[in-house]
């Protein structure tokens, strides 16, 4: 009897539940070497290759792109070939293994004793992948004769390029995002006709179900044609769309976002910041990130972190502040380390760098937690005031909203001010009302200056 390998999805590095297939490498009755890519999966946070343990034949995989797999559940089974030679099973890679998840239902069971042997995950063997930040930091692997990191594989899976047709510029002919974005700008490396989507017989698992293709949307008129207004219909007789199954970032998302709701006991403050004494153009960003580093001075209670369980409170003598980006994937939040000794162009290549970081989706886990307080500046959009999250461990949030121009009464008459609506969100456990107030005030007078 063949000795069969079940190889189950190991812990990212990232403390993550579950990943996303983006992409197999191989397909079932391949021959893959130990540390070839066997498929590159997404997480909350990046795309990484996963390299196979072992080298001998895919027997089967466990889901197809696009389907949701559960650290620690079963990705691939390999039978490994005896002649060939293998990772020591003892041999540590520094990577952590979640919980080995149930496997769905057995179909014809076996005699127990013998498939439980058979089919015993390595956990150990992971193949040369790294744990920790470093992840991140993939090696160009070269598939199908293109060389090219996961993210730059991802990128051109959305935007339908064609990597084998793109012109690489890296080093050693690697094709980068540049080349990715140049090829989908330019047109030059489209994908031919889309042949219609096949589903694995593995597919299915985590998709949600098949609704048929939504026809084309019949015209609409304030009138029928009798010329009377038409009536309408509750939209649960003719409703559009389909369930969209959330992944990757989104998926993290609603995640943290449900966690932080049942965990904070949150309030709101809200006031505006009057700029009518700046001088000249200023940057809004950096202005705001110098206003809320002197309200932490000030009142370093919002400037913490708080355990509900255990009922205790950090405070930072740093500030480290994580600022909300929004991006079509989702929303990323990278810390600006150290905000509190930056100067003014500091703070704006910080900036540029996670930004720029965060949409190659290269940026590491290590820039996306720790922060000690959030902002939010979603005025550069719309809205005045908001109630943004507070997610723990952290104790507050600052909203920045839209700027405009307020008439505001002064002494002797009236003058119209440019003024920043300023939302405070805090954790009223963790904080007064007259600590979070005197915050607001500090960020507020900082904000009045003139420079």
């Amino acid at each position: 009897m063949a000795d069969i390998k079940t190889f189950h999805l190991p812990d990212l590095g990232e403390g993550l539940p579950d990943a996303t297939i983006v992409e197999w490498h191989v397909k079932e009755g391949d021959y893959i070497k130990l540390d070839a890519p066997l498929c590159s999966m997404e997480t909350a946070k990046a795309v990484v290759d996963v390299p196979s343990p072992y080298t001998g034949t895919v027997k089967k995989l466990y889901g197809a792109p696009g389907d949701i797999i559960e650290t620690g559940a079963a990705l691939a089974d390999f039978e490994p070939d005896a002649n060939a030679k293998q990772r020591a099973e003892a041999e540590s890679t520094g990577h952590h293994h979640g919980p080995k998840k149930a496997e769905a239902p057995a179909p014809a069971p076996a005699p127990a004793k013998a498939a439980t042997a058979d089919r015993e995950d390595e956990g150990t063997v992971v193949g040369a992948m790294v744990s920790g930040n470093t992840v991140h930091v993939e090696q160009a692997a070269s598939i199908g004769g293109v060389k090219a990191v996961p993210a730059v594989r991802a990128l051109a899976k959305k935007l339908k390029v064609d990597l084998a047709r793109v012109r690489p510029t890296g080093a050693d002919g690697v094709v980068t995002l540049k080349d990715v974005k140049d090829a989908a700008a330019n047109g030059s490396a489209e994908l031919g006709a889309a042949p219609a989507r096949a589903v694995p017989a593995s597919a299915g698992r985590h998709l949600a179900p098949e609704l048929p293709e939504p026809g084309a949307a019949p015209s609409r008129t304030a009138v029928s044609l009798a010329g009377k207004a038409v009536r309408t219909a509750p939209p649960s007789v003719q409703a559009s769309g389909q369930p969209e199954q959330l992944k990757g970032v989104r998926r993290n998302m609603a995640r943290v976002m449900a966690e932080a709701h049942a965990n904070v006991v949150p309030t709101t403050l809200v006031d505006d910041a009057d700029l009518h004494a700046w001088i000249g153009k200023q940057d809004i960003t950096a202005r705001l990130i110098r206003a809320i580093v002197a309200a932490c001075k000030a009142v370093p209670a919002l400037n913490a972190w708080f355990d509900g369980k255990n009922l205790t409170r950090t405070l930072h003598p740093h500030v480290d502040i994580g600022i909300a980006v929004d991006t079509e994937d989702g929303l990323f939040v990278p810390a600006l380390r150290n905000a509190d000794v930056l100067d003014g162009a500091g703070i704006r290549a910080a900036i540029k760098r996670l930004r720029t970081a965060v949409e190659d989706r290269s940026i590491p886990a290590s820039e996306l937690s720790g922060y000690t307080i959030s902002l939010s500046n979603f005025g550069m959009f719309a809205g005045r005031y908001a109630t943004p999250v507070v997610v723990p461990p952290t104790v507050a949030i600052i909203g920045a909203g839209k700027l405009c121009h307020d008439v505001v009464a002064v002494m002797g008459g009236i003058e119209v001010h440019r003024r920043m609506p300023i939302s405070l969100t805090f954790d009223h456990r963790a904080a007064t009302g007259g600590e979070a107030a005197r915050f607001l005030k500090a960020l507020l007078d900082d904000l009045s200056l003139p420079n």
